[in-house]
């Protein structure tokens, strides 16, 4: 298959790109930011997002989606990574999205699927419990008990955790903290006996919560998929968010060079425009190479995911390890090549160098996913 994107993928990217232009300029980030908003995003922007049917972009037809992949996933990312555009697009339409469409049972999917669609509930993957981006470490305990199953336990770093309807909570069912199976997930409503949600703010001004779980009870069709068993289909679902990820980072890291080189067009010093350096112009021209090679990989990744039976694992460890290097390379750019006005918070080129830097470490960075990439290839 050509590494290209097809007609109908051009055209949602283009869709997605001039409507949240022109809903969601990085003006009202930094609006939203200033005024410490309680949601973190504008619910008119996402009722948006519904209505273009962006919401409902991996929710099967049957349910009111659109049926469609990682590849448009992965183009609606890069128009939210060149905007900047806070929603919970990945936490809900994306990661929420896919589990339920994998896991859910027929009830479920009929309770939570249309709904999602529609833009009218929200979730959030509640999986990591460190610092860093530990999947395979749960230590979070769902006991067994009369008529279902009791959390206890914390999570960090639960993206639009504060704001969603249902919590999709990752635990430990059997085995040890760090053995790969006995993992269950089980959907949790926010506001259930026990959850404590505490919101935390991101560097980017994005959205994440510490949670903690004190003897949460849920019944047994709380359980997503099936007990014990969800590390492999979730594993396969985070493949998917890394590789919907490695598109909103190019999105960073292309918007960020592309203002980067009208400043260079633009800024005169020393009686001639800056792009007129040669040393700058051959940074600008080593930053371009990046960016495209980047590109190439992320979409060849995204189309293995929508094509192969098999995840393609190293693939997925490589999108993201390398998304995350080009974009922190065109962000670090873009800020020295605007000078002392680009470390200045009244000008947006810094805006993304925080985003470049929170998703970095999402679901994990790329030494994370460098070393990944060795293990699955043998080394």
């Amino acid at each position: 298959m050509a590494i290209v994107l097809n007609e109908t993928q051009e055209m949602l990217r283009d869709s997605a790109l001039a409507f949240l232009k022109e809903r969601a300029p990085i003006a009202a980030l930094r609006k939203l930011r200033d005024a410490r908003d309680a949601t973190g995003f504008s619910r008119e922007l996402w009722a948006g997002f519904a209505e273009l049917g962006f919401a409902g972009v991996l929710v099967p037809e049957q349910y009111g989606g659109s049926g469609l992949g990682a590849v448009e996933a992965g183009v609606i990312m890069e128009a939210i990574g060149r905007t900047l555009a806070p929603s919970p697009f990945f936490s809900t339409a994306l990661v929420g999205a896919a589990l339920l469409a994998r896991l859910g049972s027929a009830a479920q999917k009929e309770r939570l699927l249309p709904a999602i669609a529609q833009g009218r509930h929200l979730t959030a993957l509640a999986i990591d419990e460190h610092g860093s981006h530990r999947p395979e470490r749960q230590s979070l305990r769902a006991s067994a008990g009369e008529g279902g199953y009791v959390l206890d336990g914390c999570k960090v770093f639960v993206v639009d955790g504060h704001v969603a309807d249902t919590l999709i909570v990752v635990a430990r069912t059997a085995g040890a903290d760090d053995d790969a199976q006995g993992i269950t997930l089980f959907l949790v409503p926010r506001d259930a006996a026990g959850v404590e949600v505490e919101r935390t703010v991101m560097a980017d001004a994005t959205n994440a919560a510490r949670i903690r779980f004190a003897g949460v009870r849920v019944p047994a069709e709380a359980v997503l998929g099936s007990v014990d068993q969800g590390a492999a289909p979730l594993g396969e679902v985070l493949d998917l968010a890394r590789a919907a990820l490695a598109s909103e980072l190019l999105g960073v890291g292309d918007e960020a060079f592309a203002r980067t080189l009208q400043y260079l067009k633009e800024r005169p010093q020393f009686g001639k425009l800056i792009g007129e350096f040669q040393a700058l112009q051959h940074r600008a021209a080593q930053l371009f190479t990046d960016l495209e090679i980047t590109r190439a990989l992320v979409l060849r990744t995204q189309q293995r995911l929508d094509e192969d039976a098999e995840p393609p694992r190293a693939l997925v460890a490589a999108a993201k390890a390398r998304a995350g290097t080009t974009a922190t390379l065109a962000v670090q750019e873009g800020v020295q090549m605007h000078g002392g006005i680009g470390m200045t918070d009244a000008f947006e080129i810094g805006f993304f160098m925080k985003r470049a830097r929170t998703l970095q470490v999402l679901l994990g960075d790329a030494n994370y996913h460098a070393d990944r990439w060795a293990a699955l290839r043998g080394y």
